[in-house]
């Protein structure tokens, strides 16, 4: 356990170890590159090599990357197996979202969501807490449609929903270890990126002028809140909403 000593005098990254599932893109990118410019050494994990490879190419020299399938349990364990001590552990893998009216949905598809966006976060909780230096910290990701959901968004609010009870779960069961998460509104992230641009433009504007602060998040507005829950050392259990405003409106 921290003694008041060290909180005192350990409040940046530093000389850090993070470790950022699904660092490759989006949010998770972002928080990487401003870890790292606030000297944290980063690993970035994605599973495919590809954007591993581009990512790294972004980073400081320092920074390493690994394609591991955070989806298999086998990998997930292998790769904390050998990854060694770190400090802090960001989980912002997901692939697109399922949203479908509830009656179109297939079943297979919808259990499939789960397997990353949840499932994925548990085993990394699971693996990557046993690695955790002490005073460190794991921050999960969720979204604002656990709190407010349009329709068709039955899966991914669900989820959300259950990242944020796991959040609180894993904070009394990691306990000194603090467990938290942050949720999103709207993002411009690649993961709309299966949108036409010129859709998907329509969607960032029309969306961000009916929300209190006129725009949609852009990723580093997402990593602002990621390194603010690693850098502080008495939040525990909480999830952070980091959404314009989406949510009042």
């Amino acid at each position: 356990m921290e003694t008041t000593e060290q909180i005192r005098h350990d409040r940046t990254l530093q000389g850090k170890r993070v470790i950022l599932l699904g660092g490759t893109s989006g949010a998770g990118f972002a928080t990487a590159a401003a870890a790292a410019k606030e000297g944290a050494s980063v690993v970035v994990v994605s599973s495919r090599k590809e954007r591993v490879d581009a990512a790294l190419l972004r980073l400081p020299r320092n920074a390493e990357g690994y394609a591991v399938d955070l989806a298999n349990e086998e990998e997930i364990r292998g790769f904390f197996s050998q990854i060694g001590a770190f400090d802090h552990l960001v989980f912002t893998a997901g692939d697109p979202l399922l949203v479908e009216n509830i009656g179109a949905i297939d079943l297979d598809s919808a259990r499939k969501s789960f397997e990353l966006r949840y499932w994925g976060a548990y085993m990394a909780a699971k693996f990557g807490s046993e690695k955790i230096r002490p005073g460190g910290s794991i921050t999960l990701t969720s979204g604002v449609a656990g709190a407010k959901p349009p329709k068709g968004f039955t899966i991914p609010a669900s989820i959300c929903g259950s990242i944020e009870a796991l959040t609180r779960a894993l904070a009394v069961e990691l306990q000194p270890l603090r467990v938290n998460a942050v949720s999103f509104g709207l993002m411009r992230t690649e993961m709309w990126n299966h949108i036409p641009e010129e859709d998907r433009n329509i969607m960032y504007e029309t969306s961000g002028q009916a929300i209190p602060v006129g725009r949609v998040g852009e990723p580093e507005d997402a990593a602002e809140a990621f390194l603010y829950l690693m850098r502080e050392h008495y939040s525990t259990g909480q999830t952070i909403v980091v959404d314009g405003g989406s949510i009042l409106a």
